[in-house]
């Protein structure tokens, strides 16, 4: 069975971080790893509060689980801080080349800011160069491309900006978006490829960013090329979405295990 590494922040409601990775693992048939980089408390209204694990910590799981485990591809999400990302960045430089899909977590669904001041200058210049795909939503376009990214044209402006800072395919999710379609573009420095679905109403849109990330660098371990993952990634997320779990006060999470059967034991 192919592994997988998610390098995340814990979500103690479960319908993001590494949590929501996990499931999205598990759904695609990949074995998943973790290494916590932050403690979060938070259920579906908000972040209450965040609790970084220390560097030293951090740098020890990467190498435990790149000691033991075979990991055919590698999925980042929350690095709160400058101090983590560039342990992570230097780590995954170290343990060699392989897929890696960089997720760069700003704000949380409910608008907790997720990544301290100074943190970003280091995902910039440490980590989207290691980068195979880079999988801002809109939001996080506009930070890292410092423009405003709303119409067709200003995404794939983004896309390019972004893909010029180092990472060698870009998407921008428009799930954030407006209009009738949900649509994601994909950029590798030569053409755009778009990916479309229905836009869908509901409130259960929690961890639909680490989801789709988790699927993408999923079917990367699994051999597909980068295009075809980001499809399947893509149709994936929709159904999660569409399928989202009523729980909570607040953003509901998606539903990656959506594909299991339904099933009960008698008591």
């Amino acid at each position: 069975m192919k592994q997988v590494m998610t390098i995340a922040g814990s979500d103690s409601g479960a319908g993001a971080g590494i949590q929501a990775d996990l499931k999205a693992f598990a759904a695609m048939g990949v074995y998943g790893t973790t290494v916590i980089t932050s403690v979060t408390a938070q259920n579906t209204t908000g972040v209450a509060d965040i609790h970084d694990v220390p560097v030293s910590n951090i740098r020890a799981q990467i190498r435990a689980l790149f000691d033991d485990f075979d990991i055919a591809a590698v999925k980042t999400g929350m690095l709160a801080s400058a101090e983590i990302v560039a342990c992570v960045a230097e780590e995954l430089r170290r343990a060699g080349e392989r897929p890696l899909v960089v997720d760069p977590v700003m704000i949380a669904a409910s608008r907790a800011a997720l990544m301290r001041e100074g943190a970003l200058p280091e995902l910039i210049a440490r980590l989207l160069p290691l980068a195979t795909v880079t999988t801002p939503n809109l939001h996080e376009a506009s930070v890292l491309a410092d423009m405003r990214v709303e119409t067709g044209e200003e995404i794939r402006e983004a896309a390019r900006r972004i893909r010029d800072l180092g990472s060698r395919w870009v998407l921008v999710k428009g799930g954030h978006g407006e209009g009738k379609e949900a649509v994601d573009v994909l950029y590798d420095g030569r053409e755009f490829l778009e990916f479309r679905a229905p836009r869908l109403v509901t409130r259960c849109v929690h961890g639909t960013g680490c989801t789709y990330a988790s699927a993408l660098a999923a079917r990367l371990a699994l051999g597909e090329s980068v295009p075809r993952a980001a499809r399947n990634a893509k149709a994936f997320i929709t159904e999660a979405i569409r399928r989202g779990i009523e729980v909570g006060r607040g953003n509901g999470p998606t539903n990656p295990l959506y594909l299991l059967p339904e099933w009960t034991i008698d008591a």
